[in-house]
């Protein structure tokens, strides 16, 4: 007999992504099942156990201002915070923070637990339930998915699937010439599950990532290494976050030696990178250690981060030397560099290959757009890293549960953040290596900067009940205390005492100006005038904290990230007032949306090539149409104009008829 439990939403996989859709659609009031192959493995970090990083820790942010978890998890057991890019500008200012390996699973699972609605099961999903009903107009079949077979005989029916295996889709690993079917080191791919979506036609492709080895820490002299310390003020990812609590460790900078690049030319011949063995296409921002040293062999040396893996282990992950090469190999190379000449490696490193699905396959909710009622995200639509994928996690798990409400789709455009960025590459351009994302890709990023994500996106949050009432309480504060500030700061001008006092005494000649108007100029920074209008910050009660603060001398992270936003607000206004009017301009284009029925085959003027880009992915707007790759402006012009023409000859047919 049959073992079938009926649920609204049902998501395949539990690592990042997975554990955001749940949380999101239980949030959202629905019946949520959680299958995992195995409950103790929840959140897995299998490579790197660190959150954030350039632009990753932008995604983390966004996650949290829209209510995810991610970032509330990494701060309750972060163990070495740092802020990156502070010597430049506020809008690459990154978080990240080296996590404890073991705790962040613990917690993760604690938080689904907790929550109403998600219910986990641990089994292997075998296929999907798929139904075929005719269309009442030509008879064509529609699909749709009903749900998931699992390998042990139950079946998990659902209104809304979503499908977020990471690496286990057809997983091979590689170390050296030895390779075995895999999802990650010590667990069994998806095997079935990757069969099936083929037998669906989804296209797909075959990508790689890969690991180094992890060395056991008590055998490593540590005095050899330059010792890499946390901030000592952590920068949280959550606004929810009030303190650190967690005890902070260092990390160490290592360097390869001449002896460690002759192993590895001697040898790479024997990785499956070069033997022919991989297929799939490797992370080009994170390459392993031979494809540097084959890529680059002009350099000298390479630099390594021996970075712990929690503070009740002594398991220590070497980062920057993801290899497959064999596992003698690699004990070659750990003990060529000096203070590892006695290093014991506790897990050899390795590559895995895995099955993507080419995201162009999905529109901008994460639907599949050929199947009904199947939504994609994580490593499955092509990225790579934790962040990216809790970030698709969060947005399917949304769709799918307005989608069940009948509600429209909630999307984000290019404009309001990286996430939205992240998805509309994907969608329409899609991607041929594990995609990461970077600042770079961001059209506006004086706009999408970290400290003002709950500004852009907390309150979507809120409309879509993921945001509870204390959250959306201390954001509200937050507000009033930034545009307070600047009000307070646009009417006060100093007089020469206090410009002395805030040690400004060069601008001494220049009367008239206000305060916000002084920090426009390069070196002039907001902290150092606080103590000098500590007494009109008094006179208000949303300053009752801050005034405090300044009088004791001990400003907290929260508050100083507080003081900051101002401060960039007031200090960038020009130029975020000219990005503003650029993002008009934008949203303009985005909003010409293009009909379904728009036949590309008959436009006169494109080429076969722009004709079948434009079939596959079907662009929503006129915006996504001039952002897929070989579609240029003239082209976009054509299919301006071919909406009317369409549209006309229709209209014509329709009152013939």
């Amino acid at each position: 007999m049959s073992f079938t439990e009926q649920y609204e939403v049902a998501v395949v996989g539990a690592g990042h992504a997975g554990c955001e859709a749940a949380m999101a659609a239980a949030r959202m009031g629905l019946r949520t099942a959680l299958i995992t192959m195995n409950l103790d493995l929840i959140a897995q970090m299998s490579c790197n156990p660190a959150i954030g990083g350039v632009a990753k820790g932008h995604l983390v942010r966004e996650i949290d201002a829209l209510g995810g978890i991610m970032g509330v998890v990494a701060d309750s057991v972060g163990i070495q915070f740092r802020l990156l890019n502070t010597s430049r500008g506020p809008a690459v200012w990154s978080p990240r923070a080296q996590c404890d390996k073991a705790l962040y699973r613990i917690k993760m699972r604690e938080v689904l637990e907790a929550q109403p609605g998600v219910h986990i099961r641990q089994a292997e999903v075998s296929g999907l339930v798929v139904e075929e009903i005719p269309d009442a107009v030509d008879g064509a079949p529609t699909r749709r998915v009903l749900g998931l077979k699992l390998r042990d005989g139950r079946t998990i029916l659902a209104n809304a699937t979503i499908i977020t295996t990471g690496t286990f889709l057809n997983g091979l690993i590689h170390c050296g010439e030895e390779q075995y079917p895999a999802g990650r080191s010590g667990e069994p791919a998806s095997i079935l599950l990757g069969e099936n979506l083929r037998a669906l036609g989804l296209r797909t492709c075959r990508l790689k990532t890969g690991t180094p080895p992890r060395l056991d820490g008590r055998t490593i002299d540590w005095s050899s290494f330059e010792e890499q310390p946390g901030d000592a003020d952590p920068t949280p990812f959550s606004f929810r976050t009030k303190k650190i609590e967690q005890r902070q460790i260092s990390c160490h900078i290592a360097h390869t030696t001449p002896r460690t690049l002759e192993i590895i030319r001697a040898n790479v011949h024997r990785s499956a990178m070069y033997s022919g063995q991989i297929e799939g296409v490797g992370p080009r921002y994170c390459p392993s250690i031979e494809d540097k040293i084959v890529k680059f062999p002009d350099k000298t040396h390479h630099q390594f981060f021996l970075e712990p893996e929690g503070l009740t282990t002594h398991e220590v992950y070497i980062n920057g030397m993801s290899t497959s090469l064999p596992m003698e190999v690699q004990a070659e190379i750990v003990r060529s560099i000096p203070g590892l000449e006695h290093a014991e490696m506790l897990r050899p490193g390795y590559a895995i290959e895995y099955d993507s699905v080419d995201a162009t396959e999905l529109d901008h909710s994460l639907r599949v757009k050929s199947i009904e009622g199947l939504y994609l995200a994580g490593q499955i639509n092509g990225t790579s890293g934790y962040e990216e994928a809790g970030c698709q996690g969060l947005m399917a798990g949304i769709n799918a549960a307005l989608t069940i409400k009948s509600e429209k789709p909630f999307t984000l455009d290019r404009t309001e953040a990286y996430t939205g960025i992240l998805i509309d590459d994907l969608i329409s351009k899609g991607t041929n290596e594990p995609y990461r994302m970077f600042t770079s890709r961001a059209e506006f990023r004086l706009h999408l900067r970290i400290d003002n994500a709950d500004r852009r996106l907390t309150p979507y949050g809120r409309k879509l009940g993921l945001v509870d009432d204390a959250t959306w309480f201390e954001y509200e504060e937050r507000e009033r205390f930034r545009t307070t500030l600047e009000n307070l700061l646009s009417a006060k001008k100093p007089t020469t005492d206090e410009l002395n006092a805030a040690g400004l005494g060069e601008l001494t000649s220049i009367t008239g100006l206000s305060w916000a108007q002084l920090l426009k100029r390069p070196q002039v920074n907001l902290e150092p005038m606080l103590p000098v209008i500590v007494d009109e910050l008094k006179k208000l009660p949303v300053f009752a904290q801050l005034a405090a603060a300044i009088e004791s001398g001990a400003l907290s992270s929260a508050l100083r990230n507080q003081v900051r936003t101002a401060e960039t607000e007031i200090k960038f206004a020009g130029y975020l007032e000219q990005q503003r009017r650029s993002i008009e301009k934008m949203k303009a284009a985005e909003s010409l949306e293009i009909p379904a029925w728009l036949d590309y085959g008959i436009i006169s003027g494109l080429s076969r090539e722009m004709k079948e880009k434009l079939e596959r992915v079907r662009p929503a707007t006129i915006g996504q149409a001039g952002r897929i790759p070989g579609v240029t402006p003239a082209a976009v012009s054509l299919i301006h104009v071919s909406i009317r023409i369409q549209a006309g000859r229709i209209q014509s047919t329709r009152r013939a008829s």
